[in-house]
């Protein structure tokens, strides 16, 4: 049996334990990619087809669907087409998109990966009000991806864009991830 003492003591390390456990919850800590700075009212964003200033054909096509996949897996937006129905308006111009290699295969010199580097500008604004919410002049999303290792002249970066459909969906999702990441946590 504990006596008052004794059980004051124990209570209070109790609770010194418990607030340090529980104290980071309460201090701004969060899981990064789950945060959320737009406007608590809104319910629609419209996210019109991207701008290609590419020479890439149809680049802007696949972004934008990855964008509008990715908006409807990690938010509760509605996406929809027309503007004058969405609370926000998410616009972008793809700016360039650029491969270098950067690992080769020491026996045919052949470039193995290559990393992709896309540039944008993206907007997200208040439809209503036309007040910005998010804005990068200079979004630029890098990655670096593995190429086929085929037959072929040396450090062939077109090899990486051959493999057209996987590749290009391998980086419309990473890009879509990471500019929705910014826009949420207003990056």
């Amino acid at each position: 049996m504990f006596t008052r003492r004794q059980f004051l003591r124990c209570a209070s390390a109790w609770s010194l334990l418990f607030a340090g456990v529980l104290s980071p919850a309460g201090c701004g800590y969060r899981v990064a990619g789950r945060g959320n700075a737009l406007p608590a009212e809104w319910k629609s964003i419209a996210v019109p087809a991207l701008v290609n200033r590419t020479s890439r054909f149809r680049i802007e096509q696949r972004l934008t669907e990855a964008l509008i996949r990715e908006l409807l897996a990690r938010t509760a937006y509605r996406v929809v087409q027309d503007e004058s129905r969405a609370d926000g308006v998410l616009r972008g111009e793809v700016l360039s998109i650029e491969t270098s290699a950067v690992l080769f295969d020491a026996a045919t010199g052949r470039a193995t990966t290559v990393l992709v580097t896309v540039r944008l500008n993206a907007r997200l604004t208040d439809r209503a009000s036309g007040k910005v919410h998010y804005l990068n002049e200079n979004f630029v999303f890098r990655e670096q991806y593995e190429i086929s290792t085929g037959t072929g002249s040396s450090a062939d970066l077109r090899s990486f864009f051959e493999e057209q459909e996987p590749a290009l969906g391998r980086l419309a999702r990473d890009f879509a991830a990471a500019l929705v990441s910014a826009v949420l946590e207003n990056f």
